[in-house]
């Protein structure tokens, strides 16, 4: 009975983690990374029409929207939306990351790397699969205590382009995009930048890595995080059936994929006016309406309510506005929303036809005149015609190039 009892107490909190979580906690020994010299990381290959985003942006400390960098003046003057210069202390962001064949191949290294976690569990890979998109397939994600994120994995779809990342939008560049997982208290738990590059100072294989991106083997935060966006710009998607299309390849569609086509881009349908552009993502520039260039003025970010709740628990960017994401590759990055509450893109749809919630603050696309909730008339075959269009964003390339692969092979 003594005996039952002991191993009872010593497997308790085994079982208390995976009934709260259903989350498998891999401890295996990854072994050394294995990696192939000869990729290139430097020629992303972008959409047609699609660009990297602009390098810097501005954000005005008063009433914190963007404003524009104008270089024709000596030493550069801040600018508003009017044009004018105006003073103060300005958030600069720099947007643009250099990528060097050695620092995205140790940038790979690092997103593989299961020691970035605060007890060798969890990578940024754990959460972000290239067979995925770089999402995970999970509603929510387990992090490195076995507990549950509070939000769905966001697919990586052509970074460089984005304007706005995460689903609340709270960061505007790679760079500063990169460490918050790790450091996360639930993802990864990595709080202490100082304790991470004591932590690899002593993995061997990285010294030689970091001199190699860098000219000397010292390990600092900085160097980390710069790594990190190095790899993550490198991915990019361009080879969908809708780009070899677009580039005038012998690609046909099917007369379903055009009927969805067809819908997809019609005012009827709206699908375009937030998923907009080559990416297929929200027009969120400094002067496009889910950026600065809404009707109030208002930096949007990206974002928009949908209707998703009444009164949603998860604010978002505010007032339940969460990120409009790309629908590249959305064929392979169930399940959807920002809690990942739909299973099927057929329900995804079925929210607009049907399922929209009269919030205060929605999108007034999806209002009447009179502020009534109208949603988007579809039929069961338009759905269905639409889904099939968007099965033609799908890009199996970047899903199985080796680049982006895994380099640890134990």
């Amino acid at each position: 009975m003594k005996i039952r009892s002991f191993l009872y107490l010593l497997f308790l909190p085994c079982l208390m983690l995976f009934s709260c979580s259903d989350v498998v906690v891999d401890v295996t020994d990854q072994g050394e990374p294995v990696l192939d010299g000869s990729y290139d990381y430097t020629a992303q290959k972008l959409p047609l029409g699609l660009s990297a985003a602009s390098n810097f942006v501005v954000i005005d400390p008063i009433n914190g929207f963007p404003v524009l960098i104008d270089n024709s003046t000596a030493g550069g003057v801040f600018t508003g939306g009017g044009g004018l210069p105006f003073e103060g202390d300005f958030n600069l962001i720099e947007r643009f990351v250099k990528v060097t064949n050695a620092g995205a191949s140790l940038g790979r290294v690092l997103f593989y790397d299961k020691k970035l976690s605060l007890n060798n569990t969890v990578s940024c890979a754990s959460c972000h699969h290239q067979d995925k998109a770089f999402s995970d397939g999970l509603a929510l994600s387990g992090g490195f205590e076995g507990r549950v994120t509070s939000r769905n994995s966001m697919a990586i779809i052509n970074p460089i382009t984005q304007n706005n990342l995460f689903w609340d939008s709270r960061s505007q560049s790679i760079k500063d995009l990169s460490l918050k997982p790790v450091q996360n208290h639930i993802e990864m738990g990595m709080e202490d930048i100082q304790f991470l590059e004591d932590k690899l100072q002593k993995i061997n294989y990285y010294g030689e890595l970091f001199e190699a991106a860098y000219g000397d083997s010292e390990i600092t935060g900085d160097r980390i995080s710069d790594a990190l966006s190095q790899f993550i710009a490198s991915i990019t998607t361009a080879d969908s059936k809708f780009d070899q299309r677009s580039r005038g390849e012998a690609v046909a569609f099917t007369e379903l994929e055009n009927m969805g086509m067809n819908i997809f881009f019609s005012s009827k349908a709206k699908c375009s006016s937030c998923h907009a552009g080559a990416n297929f993502s929200a027009p969120d520039g400094i002067f496009d309406p889910y950026g600065g260039g809404s009707a109030n003025g208002e930096d949007l970010r990206g974002t928009a309510n949908i209707g998703l709740d009444l009164i949603p628990e998860d604010v978002g960017k505010e007032n339940g506005s969460f990120k409009i994401p790309s629908l590249r590759n959305i064929t392979l990055t169930a399940p959807y929303m920002h809690d990942g509450r739909f299973n099927t893109l057929e329900e995804v749809l079925n929210h607009y036809t049907t399922g929209i919630k009269a919030n205060p603050n929605l999108d007034p696309k999806f209002m009447d005149d009179q502020g009534r909730v109208t949603g988007i008339k579809l039929s069961t075959l338009e759905k269905k015609a639409i889904i099939a269009f968007l099965g033609t964003l799908e890009d199996n390339t970047y899903t199985r190039d080796p680049k982006f692969s895994n380099p640890f092979l134990k």
